[in-house]
């Protein structure tokens, strides 16, 4: 099953300084090899500031947008992985190690696999 890991932190890379941002690279690069290794990487990616952001919203046909996510929260989304696990509990022990998880924290989601969402999506 997969399983949608979204790392969420105080700071992301463009906030820290370079030194520090240097080393959690380097800590990304490692996990991020052991998973392709493990056979669990299906995907992931680093998501820029939420100032560069823009939130979308359609009213009675209209659509309006507005600068950021802007939420009344220090942390913010910072990136994610997408994994191959055999079940949440084994999701949840690949989670622990992503970097991310022990300065702020990691959600994760299942990825909808039943036959309606595959058949609308045109993945079934």
């Amino acid at each position: 099953m997969k399983y949608l890991c979204l790392i969420c932190a105080e700071k992301v890379m463009e906030q820290m300084p370079k030194t520090e941002a240097d080393q959690q690279y380097e800590e990304y690069r490692a996990f991020t090899d052991s998973i392709r290794a493990s056979g669990h990487f299906v995907d992931c990616n680093r998501l820029l500031p939420p100032s560069a952001a823009i939130t979308i919203r359609v009213r009675k046909g209209k659509i309006s947008s507005t600068d950021g996510p802007f939420a009344e929260t220090k942390e913010q989304f910072g990136g994610y992985y997408v994994i191959e696990a055999r079940d949440l509990n084994e999701a949840i022990q690949i989670a622990a190690k992503i970097p991310g998880a022990s300065r702020g924290c990691v959600e994760i989601r299942p990825v909808a696999n039943d036959p309606q969402t595959l058949d609308v999506l045109g993945l079934g």
